[in-house]
């Protein structure tokens, strides 16, 4: 449309008086008129397969926030998107460290399909013709851009061409000014210096700060395009080191964050299960056995808290761009966690383990005009369910060979159960605290209703060396293993078939 005090030169000067020389005010009416509807037009739902897609990945986000039921870490945020949301109270990724989980979801498949079980791997390299989540929709005419951590962090498993419209950005970040803030830790070396850091420093100054600038540039550009968009905004934290500006330390008084519980190993576990994956050990803070004084695990578990509040800031600044852009009632936003973590229970820290706390995560699916009221089901459901869910979503044709379920019928119906039981899995070296490719063993953990079943089978000879049963009716978390016990065989040999039969093995 014109701009209104254009609109009159565009009458003839030979042609008999209109309805708008005579009573100009209907000229005014006419123009406020056509405003008044381009501003309603713009949060008009589109249709099927006109959306838009916000894909939020947040790394080492587990499901404690205010939407989860936690009281304690401050995520307004993140729990508003939650209250217009398909909300996922027990989603569980496929392998819990970094690459394997994602490249998993991304590409619709288990770890052992793809051959990926660690962080050098590119899945390329087996499925060299996968099609990706993101280059799916770009197949179907969507412009797919990403800034931050979507695939990885760093090596080649942190790119695909074949999966973006543009360049990623910030997919690959080493340089230590953009992880550590304070003098002390910027004079050190390597990647790995103090495990924790607050700064009174600007949101900018650490790399997730980055990536929600050049974020919202990217939806200032995409706002007046015809071709819909699928934007893919990967946020490093609250992966260690646990750095943020020092406003979201301040939220939390560190006495009220509460202690670890279950601090010890589940007892009868196998040491396969609950070796260090040596993950923090490598910071300069942190001794080389793992052992830490009471002083360091609240500041550590502080860190993280903070972390959390620091994302959760950032995530709050898309949404609201996306609410002043118009784009609100166009685009289906999803956020999630790539795997969970641990703070101290079961002896443990960070990730690379078979249980609850580093498989479980967070995951919220916002449908415009479907999940506005909010929607919450506690059916079991696995990250490589996200896939055929987005493209049901935005109506696109499914892709051939991918292992998950779409979770659309639970927008209708959230008391219905879309899977038994959901799989997890997790290598391990004979010796050793990190593995390579796909180890010498692995763990399979089987989630069901109320029961955590794991196998550890050695690769070589296919045979069963370890096995672990924990009943969440009474240990949710996951203390003691009760494969011995007494009157628990029947459901021992119920719980292998039905891994045997989720695996097709």
């Amino acid at each position: 449309m014109a701009p209104f005090h254009d609109l009159p030169c565009q009458l003839s000067h030979t042609q008999p008086a209109s309805l708008l020389q005579t009573f100009p005010f209907l000229l005014i009416l006419f123009a406020c008129s056509a405003v008044s509807l381009n501003a309603l037009q713009a949060d008009v739902p589109p249709e099927k397969g006109k959306w838009n897609v916000l894909f939020i990945a947040v790394d080492d986000l587990r499901p404690e926030l205010g939407c989860y039921g936690n009281k304690v870490v401050k995520s307004p945020n993140i729990d508003r998107l939650a209250r217009r949301s398909l909300l996922l109270e027990r989603a569980y990724c496929q392998q819990a460290v970094c690459s394997p989980s994602r490249l998993s979801m991304l590409t619709g498949r288990r770890p052992d399909a793809i051959g990926v079980w660690d962080l050098k791997t590119h899945f390329r390299e087996k499925m060299p013709n996968a099609i990706t989540l993101p280059q799916h929709f770009k197949n179907y005419g969507y412009r797919t851009r990403s800034v931050g951590k979507i695939f990885h962090g760093s090596g080649k498993p942190s790119q695909d061409p074949p999966s973006w419209s543009d360049p990623p950005l910030l997919d690959q970040v080493r340089d230590p000014r953009l992880r550590y803030a304070l003098k002390s830790n910027l004079s050190g070396k390597g990647l790995k210096r103090s495990a924790t850091e607050s700064a009174g420093v600007p949101d900018s100054t650490y790399v997730d700060g980055v990536v929600c600038r050049e974020a919202l540039k990217m939806l200032d550009q995409m706002k007046n395009r015809e071709q819909p968009f699928f934007l893919a905004v990967g946020f490093r934290k609250p992966h260690l080191p646990f750095c943020a500006p020092k406003k979201y330390w301040d939220l939390y008084d560190p006495n009220q964050i509460p202690a670890i519980r279950n601090p010890s190993h589940p007892d009868g576990a196998p040491e396969w299960a609950i070796r260090s994956w040596m993950e923090l050990e490598g910071y300069t803070d942190i001794p080389k056995n793992g052992k830490l004084s009471r002083e360091k695990q609240r500041e550590l578990r502080h860190g993280y808290h903070a972390c959390v509040s620091y994302i959760d800031h950032l995530v709050g600044r898309l949404l609201g761009r996306l609410e002043d852009l118009h784009l609100s009632r166009k685009t289906v936003v999803i956020l999630w966690g790539d795997h969970g973590f641990h703070l101290g229970e079961q002896g443990l820290w960070t990730k690379a383990n078979n249980y609850e706390l580093s498989t479980r995560v967070p995951l919220l699916i916002s449908i415009p005009g479907q999940t506005d009221d909010g929607i919450r089901s506690s059916s079991l459901v696995e990250l490589l369910d996200v896939y055929p869910t987005l493209t049901d979503i935005c109506g696109l044709p499914g892709t051939p060979g991918l292992q998950g379920t779409s979770l659309i019928p639970l927008v209708t119906n959230p008391e219905k159960n879309v899977k038994s039981a959901v799989v997890s899995q997790f290598p391990r070296s004979l010796s050793g605290n990190r593995h390579r490719g796909e180890g010498d063993i692995m763990g399979y953990a089987l989630r069901t209703e109320h029961f955590r079943y794991v196998q550890w089978i050695d690769q070589k000879k296919d045979t069963l060396l370890a096995e672990e049963l924990y009943d969440h009716r009474t240990d949710s978390g996951e203390m003691k293993n009760l494969l011995s016990q007494t009157g628990k065989h029947r459901e021992i040999e119920r719980l292998r078939n039905l891994l045997r039969e989720t695996l097709n093995r």
